[in-house]
């Protein structure tokens, strides 16, 4: 049985088109104007093995909040349809990842409960980059807002954490490889469990309402 799911999003603010297949091969296929984002979303796919298309635009003359926050929106619900009842998943996953002088841990467990605890350690100061030749800014405190949007839209509990590191650019890469590893781990099938909702309750909650559309 597959599991794919695609979401298109269009409010006042942006517009997006998000294709997700949770046992893929790590493609991305993406059309995403912010290029630190596009390397972390790419990064996702591959440390997840999910394949991932997004095509995405947003209003970035007034910041990249909008554009971010409501990827992370979309790909979480996303993932929550991917996912259905949720029977046979492994459910919850953990990953430890170093990148460098960087040191990250991300927990999940896919219970129906959205919560996030992000400590990234981040310092707050943008990142320049510079698309053909021009100089624009990844705004580095959007990266709380993605996983928060995502963990209430997949409604899952989510610890992000940053135990060392000295540079934001890997920081934040180190927690999105880390991210997508546990993902990875509590969304795949678990042979032994025949198809079982891995809970006593017999029920891992429904699909999160209340998120805006």
């Amino acid at each position: 049985m597959s599991r794919i799911a695609e979401r298109t999003r269009k409010t006042g603010e942006t517009a997006i088109y998000l294709k997700l297949n949770l046992d893929g091969r790590g493609e991305a296929k993406l059309d995403y104007p912010i290029g630190f984002m596009a390397h972390m979303l790419s990064a996702f796919a591959k440390h997840g093995l999910f394949d991932l298309e997004i095509r995405a635009s947003g209003d970035l003359e007034v910041d990249q909040h909008h554009l971010v926050e409501d990827t992370g929106i979309t790909l979480g619900q996303c993932f929550a349809e991917a996912l259905g009842e949720k029977r046979g998943i492994r459910r919850a996953g953990s990953c430890l990842y170093p990148m460098d002088e960087t040191l990250a841990r991300a927990a999940v467990d896919i219970s129906g409960r959205a919560f996030l605890v992000f400590e990234g350690g981040l310092s707050g100061i943008p990142l320049v980059q510079a698309p053909e030749r021009g100089v624009t800014l990844f705004q580095t405190d959007t990266v709380e807002d993605f996983w928060q949007g995502f963990a209430a839209a997949a409604g899952l509990t989510l610890h992000l954490e940053t135990l060392r590191g000295r540079s934001d650019h890997h920081k934040i890469e180190a927690l999105f490889k880390a991210a997508a590893r546990a993902l990875r781990e509590a969304s795949e099938i678990d042979v032994r469990a025949a198809g079982d909702i891995p809970s006593t309750k017999g029920i891992l909650g429904e699909t999160p309402r209340g998120v805006v559309v």
